[in-house]
């Protein structure tokens, strides 16, 4: 199977490889986008430019007061181009301030708006995949970043799911309504917000935007744990490109493969535990330099160790011991006791990766969907709703 797709134009800048790393909280931070980046490179024997990784997502009110959690997350490194960030919020006015903030002090090439985050804390406060549901709230906020972004020349692109739930499905107007406001590009996660991450992503869907938003790239999300994957997704719904999430939790070089399937070839990357753990060393090593602690980047690669040794043996006292980790040094005496020899598994190691959830009702501001307006104690709530943390 091939796909061969033209380079993803979003606004003034050229994609080569028609791929996008999803912002995940906790995960999409510096390190890990180097990481990404670096193994996408390698898949087209380039440097910079080749897809495109997003920053985790940023609460827009915390930005805008400047806490020191969200200006280091917002940190980029120098070889990292387009410098892209997710912003999430519920008040057009903040929203409008942190595009301002990021333009004006050219602190990023690319902003992506959050319309998908099913986390109960944010959809009960009508953000997130709750949002679209209020119309003329989508709709000022879209064209709000739009203009601030639009005189600096950075576009605005949005992320979003097919709705609330199957009774109420948002995605083809907020498709309609993001492209008219002048947005760069949609993407869709072929979900509702009621499924979370379970059951399978409605590919479908993702056509039927495509059908609708016909002047701007339409990019599709759900699924893709491989580079076949994401072929099958451009050959059934049409879309201009991907976004990858937890396929490429633990295998970074998940982009070494996409840049080289979207390229015409079937070169993969089958590495052997010894390259794996070299690839999680590397990762820590990122990590430290992004936290300035040891400590902390042996905290934070804990939750990625299961997902790097998927499908390899390594027997349950070394990955319990991995996941006690709290220097470099005892990272390399355990990574020692493996036997580094083993071949990449095969399907073991492949396939999903990641927390799925089960479906769930949505949390939603007492009488959200009782309209499309937004009046009442939806009023209140989203009022009240700008949180002060990002990154989650």
């Amino acid at each position: 199977m091939t796909a061969v797709l033209p380079p993803l134009q979003i606004g003034r800048h050229t994609i080569e490889s028609p791929v996008v790393l999803a912002p995940m909280a906790g995960i999409t931070n510096r390190a890990f986008r180097r990481l990404c980046r670096e193994y996408g490179d390698a898949g087209t024997g380039a440097s910079g430019g080749t897809s495109l990784y997003v920053s985790e997502m940023i609460t827009s009110r915390a930005l805008v007061e400047r806490t020191p959690e969200s200006m280091r997350l917002i940190q980029h490194d120098p070889e990292e181009n387009p410098r892209s960030i997710q912003l999430y919020g519920v008040d057009p006015a903040t929203v409008r301030a942190a595009v301002r903030m990021l333009v004006t002090e050219d602190r990023a090439d690319h902003i992506d708006l959050n319309f998908g985050c099913p986390v109960p804390k944010v959809t009960r406060k009508g953000g997130g995949a709750a949002l679209p549901w209020k119309t003329e709230l989508f709709r000022a906020i879209v064209s709000g970043a739009v203009q601030e972004a639009s005189p600096y020349d950075v576009p605005v692109t949005i992320k979003m799911r097919k709705g609330i739930d199957t009774d109420h499905l948002t995605f083809l107007e907020a498709g309609r309504i993001a492209e008219g406001e002048g947005v760069a590009a949609v993407a869709l996660h072929a979900r509702t917000a009621a499924q979370a991450y379970s059951g399978q992503a409605d590919w479908p869907a993702i056509r039927a935007l495509k059908n609708v938003v016909t002047s701007i790239p339409v990019l599709g999300n759900g699924d893709i744990w491989s580079a076949e994957d994401a072929l099958a997704m451009v050959e059934q719904t049409g879309c201009d490109g991907v976004v990858v999430g937890r396929g490429c939790l633990g295998r970074p070089w998940l982009f070494t493969d996409l840049a080289a399937a979207f390229a015409g070839t079937t070169a993969r990357v089958r590495p052997t535990l010894g390259q794996v753990t070299d690839t999680m060393r590397r990762h820590t090593a990122y990590l430290a330099e992004f936290y300035d602690s040891e400590l902390k980047a042996c905290r934070d690669i804990r939750k990625h160790i299961a997902w790097y040794l998927k499908g390899f043996r390594a027997g349950q006292h070394v990955r319990h011991n991995l996941a006690l980790v709290d220097s470099l040094d005892a990272l390399d005496d355990l990574i020692g006791t493996l036997d580094l020899d083993q071949q990449w598994p095969g399907e073991p190691a492949e396939g999903q990766r990641g927390r799925a959830g089960s479906p769930r009702n949505v949390a939603l501001p007492e009488g959200w969907l009782a309209t499309r307006e937004l009046t009442g104690a939806a009023a209140e709530a989203v009022a009240q709703a700008e949180l002060s943390v990002s990154g989650g």
